[in-house]
């Protein structure tokens, strides 16, 4: 093939592979557009790797087309054309239109004849010909000059392909599709006949055409069924020939566009910076500003009227400030504004570590100024002096008025409290104001959102520091780069803001959140994160030699049964091992059609057969080891203290995460889980508090459902599992079984979830007619249950959102999709999300609580140290045990009032394991 070869696109062909193929997208504004972004994708794939010159996307034509005529009921099987794709048509129509490629689209015929002809006439107008289709009927088009490609499975047709894929040449493709017949296009075919027996007689003998010349020559050929066959030929004779027609691929189709009209234009990046801002497809957006088009106009929402204004573009004025007599002009403009913006350049991401470099503050839309004071670098201008100038602005810095904008402020404010400077004053933080308003609506992160909502590409760090290895530290960036990318994002902050404010007071629930939980909650997580947690490191690496000795055991284990040595890392060995050597049954197929060897696939095998046990119990101690064992020791301080990173606008439900180390993902069921947990310990003269949430989902699903038999479980301090399991099973409280117990735990929690009877099943490993049967007695007990449940979903169809207790709103785009796993999907988060999201809200409430209390009580009796799921551990003097333990529980059961009693446990110990 050529190096610029004519390219033709099958686009009907890769707009419906794109639309049923994840990630399933969609906007801020609930309108899908993962079919787009995939199509999109493709093409760019395409011209990037071939570089045409010529090139056309085809798509099918509204109504009907002449194979309609020829037979009536072709394609009649079909269902409609969903809605979420149908509306995606349009936009990607105008993309393709403005990224200059030729796109086509002939009524009367279909995509493929259009196609047909194209390729026909371009081979003879010498070019070689790419079609890029994932339809296998095009394969009748393929000679020396024209060729297939799927880009979706990476596969490339040629004749000798064809010839392995489909076991004769393209000449006999149309022969093979009309003798097997097609159920999706509703072609008839010969009743009977697969491929395997259609393939015995074309590679028998030949063509249809030859077959019916001769159809007693099929009787010799063996294949099962040979002998009736004449009979079946001659009695279909009309519906095989019917059937070549209809897969015949028109190459005569008359068009006004030829081959050599098919140029590639210049794209439009304006107008694709627009598409794209629409579709919010971030990183295409940013790479079209990066190569010059105008930013799309940002628009503004007016709250009160719904009308949507452009914002006008802003002139920017940034400066550098490196005299004290530019330094007192901010601290004046500062003091006398009501509110900035306020951002830290660092040497690090790891607040901890990071040394300060410099400050860049914003009071107005595009008026910013970067104040450097550790630039280094060869050459660097003079600088402010680094300790006068923080003692002159922390009056100003710990002042509350004037008030603080910032992105992301808890790093700097934990960043400025290691230079003896507590920021307060904080009134917005635009990642949390962008949170609070729609946490699902994409990342939080001021590129992002500066492209999202004003149209703005911002600087790069990897811009201006350079990538890997050679990156530079941001002390080591010269002044020219580094102080506009700094005042830059004081100045977008402030602009970010001024955009995200009133959206948010649109939505007095969430605002309030953002008010009353999300912001105060940055002050709290910052203390929590520097207070750390002390780490046994000897310990850890004992544990670690201990896996490893494990792990060699069990590879040897392994080993054994399988007869020989293999890599029990590796997918590929493995499913030779289990599959093809040993013979176990395939239980899942990869995307690609191997076997597969995911974790659930070796649990279900792990209950027949000993080799699936060993690997899973590998994986588990292996993932602990890499994980926690190995990596905690090399994140001690010299204190002997862990610092992770909490994360406030990541989960959609309001739960936190964290990182570096991410502690919401230790095991706490497992011995080797329990053995981590024993090296977060006390310091001497210290315990560890934990205090933990009991069965808070539970307790909030029985005050959302209002249910009688749940309050009234939940108020007499009934285990909730044993009463659940006495209404299930219809016994005595008294006469309920373990097995009973850990079943209703089951359905409890489950339906918690969402979780079907199918799941429920699987669970429990019981057949799905006795889950059901589990389900409905659940229901017919608690019926409060299943009428939230019912009227949760009706709700979240309706307002395509819900809502928690305290007004945090979870939204569902998914919600009213067409797909109806992905609808199904979204209705289990509906029921589930008030309840985690609930959960969330009060564990943050009372980490307010606690905070607030700790800091009227003599700095160094208690600490806040970590937030693990439902529960919070502090390091508590010992002699002041019995003065506070008591108040924290308390503290933490007034989070929230319940229709139920909220109930915090507390445990004692000199490490984590013991103190749960």
């Amino acid at each position: 093939m050529s190096d610029q070869p004519l390219i033709l696109v099958d686009g009907s062909s890769y707009l419906y592979r794109a639309f049923h193929a994840p990630p399933h997208l969609t906007n801020s504004a609930g309108e899908p557009t993962g079919a787009v972004y995939g199509v999109v994708n493709m093409l760019r794939s395409l011209v990037r790797q071939y570089k045409p010159t010529h090139m056309a996307v085809v798509f099918d034509a509204k109504g009907k087309t002449f194979r309609d005529e020829m037979y009536s009921d072709y394609k009649a099987q079909r269902p409609p054309m969903p809605d979420d794709l149908r509306s995606q048509i349009a936009p990607l129509h105008a993309i393709i239109d403005a990224m200059g490629l030729p796109m086509i689209v002939h009524s009367g015929v279909e995509a493929d004849d259009v196609i047909g002809t194209l390729a026909r006439q371009g081979e003879a107008a010498g070019y070689d010909v790419l079609i890029s289709t994932g339809d296998k009927d095009m394969a009748q088009l393929v000679t020396d000059k024209i060729t297939l490609v799927n880009t979706m499975t990476d596969t490339v047709l040629d004749p000798a392909g064809v010839v392995e894929k489909f076991g004769v040449g393209p000449d006999l493709i149309i022969d093979l599709l009309a003798m097997m017949g097609d159920k999706v296009d509703n072609i008839p075919g010969l009743p009977g006949v697969g491929e395997k027996t259609a393939l015995a007689m074309l590679q028998g003998i030949g063509s249809l055409e030859q077959i019916y010349q001769d159809i007693d020559a099929v009787v010799p050929l063996g294949f099962r069924g040979s002998k009736t066959m004449p009979k079946k030929l001659a009695e279909h004779k009309d519906a095989a020939f019917l059937s070549y027609q209809l897969a015949t691929i028109k190459i005569d189709v008359e068009l006004e566009q030829g081959p050599n009209d098919l140029d590639i234009k210049a794209a439009n990046n304006d107008e694709l910076a627009k598409l794209y801002g629409q579709m919010e497809f971030r990183r295409l957006l940013a790479e079209v500003l990066d190569n010059g088009a105008a930013a799309p106009a940002a628009t503004k929402v007016d709250v009160q009227t719904g009308e949507v204004a452009t914002v006008e573009a802003i002139e920017v004025d940034y400066q550098t400030i490196l005299t004290e007599a530019q330094l007192d002009q901010w601290i004046a403009k500062l003091t006398d504004a009501e509110l900035y913006a306020v951002d830290t350049e660092t040497t690090s991401i790891d607040y901890m570590a990071a040394k300060l470099v410099g400050l860049s503050f914003s009071v107005k839309a595009g008026e910013a100024a970067y104040l450097p004071l550790a630039h280094d670098y060869d050459g660097a201008p003079v600088q402010l002096d680094f300790d006068a100038t923080l003692a002159k602005l922390k009056p100003l810095l710990e002042d509350d008025s004037p008030k603080k904008i910032g992105q992301n402020l808890k790093y700097d404010m934990s960043v400025l409290a290691n230079y003896g400077i507590t920021l307060r004053g904080v009134a917005f933080d635009t990642m949390l104001e962008s949170y609070c308003y729609n946490s699902t609506a994409g990342k939080h992160n001021m590129d992002d959102l500066a492209l999202k909502y004003l149209g703005h590409k911002t600087i790069k760090f990897e811009e201006i520091a350079g990538k890997g290895v050679k990156q530079k530290t941001f002390n080591q960036i010269e002044l020219e780069q580094a102080a506009p990318y700094a005042a830059e994002d004081a100045d977008i902050t402030l602009r970010l803001h001024q955009t995200l404010q009133p959206l948010l007071a649109s939505v007095p629930s969430c605002e309030a959140v953002f008010n009353e939980i999300e912001l105060p909650l940055v002050t709290a997580m910052s203390t929590m994160e520097r207070n750390g947690v002390m780490v046994d490191g000897d310990m850890l690496h004992q544990q670690s030699s201990t896996i490893a000795m494990r792990l060699n055991e069990l590879e040897a284990e392994a080993h054994n049964i399988a007869g020989e040595v293999f890599n029990l890392a590796s997918t590929k060995q493995l499913q030779t091992i289990l599959f093809e050597k040993l013979e176990y049954p395939v239980l899942k197929k990869t995307p690609k059609g191997a076997p597969s060897t995911a974790e659930e696939v070796l649990q279900e095998l792990a209950l027949d057969y000993p080799l699936p046990k060993l690997l899973l119990e590998h994986r588990s101690l292996a993932k602990l080891k890499n994980t926690y064992t190995d990596k905690l020791p090399e994140l001690i301080t010299a204190a002997g203290r862990i610092h992770t990173s909490y994360h406030q606008a990541v989960t959609a439900t309001g739960r936190l995460s964290s990182s570096n180390p991410n502690l919401q993902n230790i095991p706490i069921r497992t011995e080797e889980g329990r053995r981590i947990r024993q090296a977060f310990i006390a310091p001497a003269g210290y315990k560890l508090l934990a205090i933990d949430y009991s069965q808070i989902e539970l307790r909030i699903m029985a005050h959302l459902s209002a249910d009688k038999g749940l309050l009234d479980a939940f108020a007499h301090g009934k285990d909730i599992h044993r009463a659940t399991a006495a209404e299930v099973f219809d016994v005595e409280f008294d006469d309920v079984t373990t097995d009973m117990r850990r079943k209703a735990k089951a359905v409890n929690f489950g339906l918690i979830y969402g979780m079907s009877a199918f799941g429920l099943a699987k669970e429990l490993n019981i057949p799905r007619y006795e889950a059901q049967e589990y389900i409905d007695k659940y229901f017919d007990r608690y019926p409060g249950v299943l009428k939230y449940m019912d009227d949760t979903r009706a709700q979240a169809h309706d307002q395509q959102f819900v809502e928690t207790l305290f007004g945090r709103r979870l939204h569902l785009p998914e919600i009213n999709a067409r797909n109806k796993m992905r609808q199904q999907a979204a209705e289990r988060t509906a029921i589930n999300a008030p309840m985690q999201g609930t959960a969330a809200d009060i564990i943050k409430k009372a980490m307010l609580l606690v905070h607030q209390y700790i800091n009227n009580q003599e700095p160094a009796e208690i600490k806040l140290l970590m937030q693990v799921h439902d529960e919070l551990v502090f390091e508590i003097e010992e002699g002041v045990i019995e003065k506070h333990q008591a108040h924290l529980v308390k503290l933490m059961e007034s989070a929230a009032e319940l229709a139920v009693p909220l109930i915090a446990e507390a445990g004692l110990g000199d490490n984590w394991d013991e103190a749960h």
